[in-house]
């Protein structure tokens, strides 16, 4: 049974928690790594070091529009690719992600959060929210009316 009360309020704190940690990485490449030092990550993979800046960028912008709900479902989805490079470049490292060069549980999780809240929904106190089905219009016309 949901809690239909309290669940706009969950996913809200879902919605915070993965914007955060978007912004969080996207900060960490910028200010620990820094943009020439992810390039050289990157080109060591096998990555051209031109994706730096359009994986920086969208962390950074797509965190914030996760954590404003500014179509953060849309948002959510679009970073999934992202999380799931991650993924296949952690892979190897082993499953934690305190192994030497991480490991792959962290990005997977991420990866799992993004498709879970792009699945259940916008949650309370969200700019513009993602629109998909009439099912999604009758609820944002709902709350509007609230």
């Amino acid at each position: 049974m949901i809690d239909q009360r309290l669940a706009p309020y969950g996913v809200l704190a879902l919605r915070i928690a993965l914007g955060v940690m978007f912004i969080a990485h996207a900060y960490l490449k910028l200010a620990v790594f820094t943009v020439a030092g992810f390039e050289g990550f990157l080109g060591k993979i096998g990555l051209p070091a031109i994706l730096a800046w359009p994986i920086i960028l969208a962390e950074l912008l797509g965190g914030i529009a996760i954590l404003v709900g500014f179509y953060g479902r849309a948002a959510s989805l679009a970073l999934i690719p992202i999380l799931l490079g991650a993924v296949m470049v952690h892979a190897p490292n082993g499953w934690l992600f305190n192994a030497p060069n991480g490991g792959w549980e962290y990005p997977a999780f991420m990866a799992l959060t993004a498709l879970a809240y792009a699945m259940i929904g916008d949650g309370a106190l969200a700019l513009k929210r993602t629109e998909w089905s009439s099912a999604d219009r009758a609820q944002t016309t709902a709350s509007a009316e609230a």
